[in-house]
């Protein structure tokens, strides 16, 4: 029953309020998704080379 007023209101304010109109923008949308993700790479391949090496001494001699 709640749905049914729901859709009923939703029809009421349709009328009322006149014409709804959805265009697309005049210009294309951008998302902006410049993250450093440089940061987050170097830290893994610092780890990475710090276990290989400490795994492997005799392939790293110091």
């Amino acid at each position: 029953m709640k749905k049914r007023t729901i859709i009923v209101a939703g029809f009421a304010g349709l009328a009322l309020g006149g014409c709804i109109q959805v265009k697309a923008p005049d210009k294309p949308i951008e998302i902006n998704l410049n993250v450093k993700v440089q940061q987050e790479v170097v830290v893994r391949l610092q780890r990475d080379a710090q276990d290989l090496i400490q795994n492997n001494p005799e392939l790293f001699p110091q």
